[in-house]
């Protein structure tokens, strides 16, 4: 294999490649509302000449390159999160802007760029008869932002779609990433009694029980599990509710929304006791819960599921981890090896259903929801590179 030519390929299309980037920001592509960003991918996709193009039911898009038995795949959500408050913003989030270095926009690095360098990696492999008898698919996927992994879920279990291993290009601040922690929603309710506000000793008040659970709840967070390679399990309090007759009455419910990210060895099960198990929880007869998720996709398909987003790590010496190491030490030196601190769509294609991801992608993790966000093309270029030298370095691995 031509390491020098794969990189004189992909350096030749930075110009195309930065300005389908710039075109997929212009789009605004919220959780279930991605459709015409599906619409301008598959434009790409059908412009280079991908084999096959579809969108399935879901809604995600799916681009083939190739005829193998086996099918190699390269993975990135297309919707994004909203813009928040526009004064952050030093310039339009969906104009964006454009240095000779640098693309700025919602989405640039989380994660649009990831799909570009999929799509012109794909490319390459064609061009330069890089497939080794592999069926390369690069999967746009929908929803993530929502509720990450649902989109494979879908994909699995519906459209019979497993591949040997997926590259998950999330932004990965240059680095290749074998791991992440997992997380889960939960949710605590507690009841009180009303009353008129002028005499609260009449009630019982869901907020002050609701302000004991707390403090047991922040308290926990120092006691959670540990881990050598993914680091500590966490929560945070997110969200808090209330119900009450009126500003002139004493709260009748109170219920909090937690953000649990769970480290290897930690399960929903295991989370939820622990919240159980508080003093307070039991003393006020609090119950704990998981949230769902029934979102309708931007094609009103409703593909229910519970919020539990399992924790996946790939060995070091997996073939997968082997393999991208191996393509981007042809090309760019030795990487360094780490894990995300976000969550992504491996916790569904590894944590669910044990199919192994490796992780390589344009941007940083920083940049991720951030105002004034922004990529790199020199991440475009190499992205894009490493994984059109993927297959063939896998393939002389097993």
């Amino acid at each position: 294999m031509d390491f020098n030519a794969i990189k004189e390929r992909a350096g030749a299309f930075e110009p195309n490649m930065t300005a389908f980037l710039r075109d997929l920001i212009r789009i605004p592509g919220e959780s279930c509302g991605e459709k015409r960003v599906i619409e301008r991918i598959k434009k790409e996709m059908e412009t280079l000449g991908f084999d096959a193009v579809r969108v399935d039911p879901m809604g995600n898009i799916q681009g083939y390159m190739g005829d193998g038995d086996k099918i190699i795949a390269y993975d990135a959500h297309i919707d994004t999160v909203g813009i928040g408050n526009r004064d952050n913003w030093s310039f339009d989030p969906y104009e964006g802007y454009e240095t000779d270095t640098e693309i700025g926009g919602r989405g640039a690095s989380d994660q649009l760029g990831g799909i570009v360098s999929a799509v012109y990696g794909a490319k390459i492999m064609k061009d330069l008869n890089l497939l080794s008898g592999y069926k390369v698919l690069v999967t746009g996927t929908v929803q993530e932002e929502d509720c990450d992994g649902l989109c494979w879920q879908y994909l699995i279990k519906e459209e019979k779609i497993r591949p040997e291993f997926v590259v998950i290009t999330e932004p990965t601040d240059g680095n290749i990433y074998r791991g992440q922690r997992g997380r889960m929603e939960i949710r605590v309710d507690v009841d009180g009694i009303s009353c008129h506000g002028s005499a609260p000793e009449r009630g019982d008040n869901a907020i002050y029980k609701m302000a004991d659970i707390l403090q047991e709840v922040r308290a926990l967070n120092d006691k959670l599990m540990d881990n050598d390679f993914l680091g500590k399990g966490t929560l945070a309090v997110s969200e808090i509710f209330f119900t009450s007759p009126s500003r002139c009455a004493v709260a009748d419910s109170c219920a909090i929304s937690i953000d649990r990210r769970l480290t290897d060895g930690e399960t929903y099960k295991s989370a939820i006791a622990e919240i159980e198990a508080l003093p307070t929880v039991k003393k006020y007869s609090a119950r704990v819960s998981m949230y769902q998720y029934d979102r309708p996709s931007y094609t009103n398909l409703v593909y229910p599921t519970e919020c539990y987003f399992p924790t996946w790590v790939i060995p070091a010496d997996a073939e997968p981890t082997q393999a991208m190491v191996k393509a981007y030490a042809g090309m760019y030196g030795t990487p360094v090896v780490d894990k995300w601190t976000f969550s992504t769509n491996g916790v569904s294609i590894m944590g669910r259903e044990g199919i192994p991801c490796i992780g390589f992608g344009p941007g940083k993790e920083a940049q991720a929801h951030a105002p004034n966000e922004k990529t790199w093309k020199a991440d475009l270029v190499k992205c894009a590179a490493v994984y059109a030298a993927m297959p063939a370095c896998y393939k002389d691995l097993v």
